[in-house]
């Protein structure tokens, strides 16, 4: 079969993502492939599809044992023939395996980066006629990534094993210095290249200064998203566990998954979440990898992630059928005091400063009042223009901006009048004339600037701060320590003038949820509850039924006969003699 003819008739769809048909090509011309391609491009199918077309098994190296088995059981509902082979398996599963690879019924074979160093593996690979061999979530060989894994570096030995076999690399984020690394380590021949856009048009960002412990500014945040799947990041297993029994009393189907939950209850949370039957998992970042969900409509962060690479990543969960999704950072400066001294106990000397520099881009990011997607698309080595209207930054009503000159003076003093010992909120202290016990135990309520700030409350000095972080006037040294910056002086001389957003010294109020508020798409609903109905039947996740980009389709064109159905982006041939004809039904009784 050709290419269009597979797109179509196997995996249901009418034409191309941007950059698939270049990336098929290089693997059917037998070429090696690096390809760089936000979460939600489709890289899946660049070669899932190319290996239907060739003679031979295709090898998927993939992170973790939920995205092989979620890889594996979606490529069953398509009628292609998958395997795993994982430590969770029994000998006799596995057995079956290797009898299917020899007597070539399967396609592909999914396999962690660990299996490639047991025993024996590589020479019964060796047996088999191997078409190309695919490694999945390729940072992960990288030093310079942010999830750095030796088994993954060990993958340079495929070149030395199989000299002839091309090798196709595939991952959502890479800088230009990590996609350089994964082509060297790798051994990559001559490869071709594919780096997309970072920017995804439908992913609107948004990061709010966290006030109290962010609840408020949640439910804010979730009146608008009820009923739908997302994604919680917690820093902590305590606080994911806290805030999905939060968000339970407040009648949000929610659960907590964490590293510590027995593997049982993990598996049930996980297995729910895909299924739909409950719409919010708060997690820690733990979970992530392993998600292949594509109608997963928001993603919130509770704290600052270490790394922008792990935020472009797990925002990419959201939105992976294209259909608009929205994300919410939520941040301190504290975020980022707590997870420089984690690096400081856990890193080594060597990788220390890489882990500093990288926290406070992340940081920066944050706080920053420029287009958030041009930030990340400079970060990534990407050149793009201000977003217009996705991301609260471009989204902003030109606001009054204040002149807190004063205020940045007042701050730098404390900071210079205590020797720059101090951290942030003895300073504020200090401003603010605290009878804390550090404030007389150091004598700094004699100093001629305590006291001098009262008229600005804990948040909005917190702001102030914030500003002057951005404004790289300050920065932080050891033991939290806030440190003068050559851009102090000029400010504290009166040479420059220092501005914040009127809004940033806003205050966040608590708001009752009004499900009656909340629009619905009833026509879209009746659909869902159809595939709800099928996927729980079938004991698969929901959209792997149909996807919410074809049920919105579907609920907009409501087609009547089979020809019509087949028009619809998502479904094949395949798809619609497993659902088909239920769906047809509904369609013909809601047109009526």
């Amino acid at each position: 079969m050709r290419k269009l003819e597979v797109l179509e008739k196997v995996f249901g769809f009418n034409a191309f993502r941007s950059f698939q048909e270049d990336a098929i090509n290089a693997l059917l011309e037998g070429r090696d492939l690096l390809m760089i391609l936000p979460t939600g491009g489709g890289k899946s199918l660049c070669y899932q599809l190319p290996s239907l077309l060739m003679d031979g098994v295709t090898i998927v190296i993939s992170p973790l044992i939920a995205l092989m088995q979620d890889q594996v059981r979606g490529l069953g509902e398509n009628s292609i023939s998958a395997a795993t082979i994982n430590s969770d398996m029994s000998e006799e599963e596995r057995r079956s395996v290797f009898e299917g690879l020899k007597q070539k019924r399967i396609k592909l074979l999914y396999i962690a980066p660990e299996r490639m160093s047991a025993g024996g593996f590589t020479e019964f690979l060796k047996t088999l006629d191997i078409n190309f061999f695919v490694i999945d979530e390729a940072h992960c060989v990288s030093e310079w990534g942010h999830e750095f894994r030796a088994d993954y570096r060990k993958l340079n030995l495929l070149k030395e094993n199989f000299p002839t076999i091309p090798v196709a690399a595939f991952t959502a984020t890479a800088t230009l210095k990590v996609e350089e690394d994964i082509r060297n380590s790798l051994k990559l021949d001559n490869p071709v290249k594919i780096r997309a856009k970072v920017f995804r048009k439908n992913l609107t960002i948004k990061t709010q200064k966290r006030i109290s412990n962010g609840r408020a500014q949640l439910l804010n945040f979730l009146q608008i998203h009820k009923n739908q799947s997302g994604i919680i990041y917690t820093f902590t297993r305590k606080e994911s566990q806290q805030l999905a029994a939060f968000l339970q009393s407040k009648h949000f189907k929610a659960k907590a998954y964490h590293a510590r939950l027995p593997v049982e209850e993990k598996s049930a949370v996980m297995r729910d979440f895909m299924r739909d039957k409950i719409d919010i998992v708060v997690a820690t970042i733990a979970f992530g990898m392993g998600i292949d969900k594509s109608n997963i409509r928001f993603v919130v962060h509770m704290s600052l992630p270490k790394t922008i690479e792990n935020y472009y990543q797990e925002i990419g969960r959201a939105g992976r059928d294209g259909l608009e999704s929205e994300t919410l950072l939520l941040y301190t400066k504290a975020d980022e005091i707590q997870k420089r001294e984690l690096i400081e106990s856990a890193a080594s000397d060597s990788y220390k400063e890489l882990l500093y520099e990288k926290l406070q881009m992340s940081y920066r990011f944050a706080l920053s009042s420029l287009c958030k997607h041009r930030l990340l698309g400079v970060y990534f080595g990407d050149k793009c223009e201000d977003c217009g209207d996705r991301c609260d930054s471009c989204l902003k009503e030109p606001s009054n901006q204040i002149d807190i000159t004063k205020e940045a003076q007042m701050f730098l003093s404390a900071i210079y009048r205590t020797g720059e010992r101090f951290g942030q909120n003895h300073i504020i202290d200090i401003l603010r004339g605290s009878k804390a016990s550090n404030i007389g135990k150091f004598a700094h309520d004699r100093l001629s600037v305590y006291g001098i700030g009262e008229f600005r409350n804990k948040n909005e000095w917190s702001m102030i701060a914030d500003r002057l972080f951005e404004t790289e006037s300050i920065n932080i040294g050891e033991h939290r320590a806030l440190k003068l910056q050559k851009k102090a002086v000029s400010i504290l001389k009166g040479l420059q003038t220092v501005w914040i957003d009127e809004d940033k010294l806003g205050k966040i109020k608590k708001v009752k949820i009004d499900d009656e508020n909340i629009p619905k798409d009833e026509t879209f609903e009746v659909f869902r509850a159809l595939r709800l109905k099928i996927a729980t039947q079938s004991d698969i996740p929901a959209f792997m039924v149909f996807s919410d980009k074809t049920l919105l389709e579907l609920s907009s064109r409501l087609p009547q006969d089979k020809e019509q159905m087949l028009q619809v982006n998502g479904i094949g041939e395949v798809k619609y003699e497993r659902y088909g004809e239920m769906f047809l039904q509904l369609c013909r009784k809601l047109a009526t």
